[in-house]
């Protein structure tokens, strides 16, 4: 089960993942904490419903890597930055960064009951770039899988050092927006050093950018096209490079190498399995 705060969040930090699991016969179910209906977009499309809107391109992702189930929290988009009304998208929706953690990890314990899940991913404890609902996505989650008893919880995160150097390099050929501080990601997704999953997904990379693409509604924000747009666009060869690996976190393992398999540390999963 892979648990993300808004549609579009699988497709950039998880998708390769998904299609992987899905590909080797897995159940895959992808369970989302919002609607995303305060992402930026055009106006045409808020004018439409965002949260309608960006609901139906999850589907459209999640039909792409192979999912089996899409289920939503029911829980209203926090906005990265204060509202500017205090009314939710939809009426009862409380926003997720400020609910209740046991109330919602109860809703998210309950989906794993149901699918009798032996995986779930969360975030990393800044989640990632510091979105509130990824914060709270970390919380959530690991109290949601003590309830329900799942054995493996894996934080989906960035290598940080990649990230950073990354970052620098398109310095030199992107003018950034003023607005956008890359000092910013010095504390941002997970260290080196605590990584314990770099997942190979470069098989699979036709269906994580057409899943990035499905999400249309977030090509844009504002005056400014997003990132998901911008890695959608490169060269298939330059994407397999950049977008391959996706990285993840296990608290509570051994020192050892950096794992490849997300599955390796399933209860019985065997030596053979944590070395693929």
């Amino acid at each position: 089960m892979f648990f993300h705060a808004h549609p579009d969040d699988e497709a950039l930090l998880t998708a390769g993942t998904m299609a992987r699991l899905a590909g080797q016969g897995h159940r895959v179910v992808l369970v989302l904490a919002t609607s995303g209906e305060r992402g930026l977009a055009p106006d045409a499309l808020r004018e439409r419903g965002l949260g309608a809107v960006r609901r139906a391109e999850a589907h459209a992702s999640a039909r792409i890597l192979g999912c089996s189930r899409v289920a939503f929290l029911g829980y209203a988009d926090s906005g990265h930055e204060p509202a500017p009304a205090p009314a939710p998208a939809r009426a009862g929706a409380e926003p997720f960064a400020a609910a209740d953690v046991d109330e919602a990890a109860a809703r998210l314990a309950a989906l794993l009951t149901e699918e009798r899940a032996d995986l779930l991913t969360v975030y990393d404890p800044a989640g990632g770039y510091g979105h509130p609902d990824h914060v709270q996505v970390h919380r959530v989650g690991y109290r949601a899988a003590r309830m329900a008893g799942t054995p493996v919880v894996l934080e989906a995160t960035v290598d940080r050092t990649l990230l950073l150097r990354g970052l620098r390099a398109a310095s030199w050929v992107h003018r950034f927006p003023p607005q956008f501080d890359r000092d910013s990601f010095r504390q941002a997704y997970g260290a080196r050093a605590e990584i314990t999953h770099r997942v190979p997904v470069k098989r699979h990379w036709r269906a994580k950018r057409a899943s990035m693409s499905a999400h249309l509604s977030q090509a844009r924000g504002g005056d400014s096209e997003r990132t998901l747009a911008a890695l959608g666009r490169l060269p298939g060869p330059a994407f397999r490079q950049v977008l391959g690996t996706e990285w993840y976190i296990q608290r509570g393992l051994p020192a050892g190498p950096v794992l490849r398999d997300p599955l390796a540390t399933l209860p019985g999963a065997g030596a053979a399995a944590r070395g693929r």
